[in-house]
This record gives structure tokens, sequence and C-alpha cells, in this order.
């Protein structure tokens, strides 16, 4: 499902090795995950990954009848990251950037 995310998101494979916490080093399992092998039994992924699948969940509640732009939403630039997207966001600050996107979308839909 996070791969399908990411896929939907429209992502870059250097911004989702970085959702996932991982380096351009570890381009090979980001292909095998995609192939449809398990994450890895890593704390720290399986942690952002159940960010992203919460994420994930926020945006199809902010956009119930407008899935094009619950998917373009990662990828659009925004006022609230000083005009970054929050793909962006998350490539620059890591885990405290996707904690950032995480709490931003829970409040949005608080």
């Amino acid at each position: 499902m996070v791969m399908q995310a990411f896929e939907n998101w429209g992502l870059e494979t250097h911004e989702s090795l970085a959702m996932l916490g991982l380096g351009r080093e570890d381009a090979k399992r980001l292909v095998s995950y995609r192939k449809g092998a398990p994450l890895a039994d890593d704390p720290e992924v399986l942690d952002r990954a159940g960010h992203i699948l919460g994420m994930h969940k926020d945006l199809r509640l902010l956009f119930p009848h407008d899935r094009e732009n619950a998917y373009r939403w990662m990828k659009a630039h925004n006022r609230a990251f000083d005009g970054r997207t929050p793909a962006e966001v998350v490539s620059a600050e890591g885990l405290q950037g996707l904690l950032r996107i995480r709490g931003y979308l829970g409040r949005a839909v608080a």
C-alpha cells in the first residue's frame, strides 16, 4: 500500500527513498518493494510507513470526491511550507519533515 501511495502521488525515486528514510544507495530495495517484497523489518522504516499511510488516509478524507487533488497534493507547492511541496519538505528535512507534513494533514482533517 505504501508503494501504491508513492505511485498515486507521482513521487520520484529520490522522494520515495526520502519518505522511507533510505538513501540513494538503497534504490534496489525500493525496486524490490515496488515488485511486492515486504518492507524491511526495520522499526524506522515501519514507523515511517505508518505515517505515510496516515497521510494517504488524511488526503483521502480531505478530498473525498476528488482523488486527483488528493494525489496531486504531495507535489503541489504550498504556502504553509514556504512554497515548497510536501515531498520537498520530507526530502530536505527527513523524519522531521515527514512528521511536519503528517501533523499538518492531521490538523486539517480534525
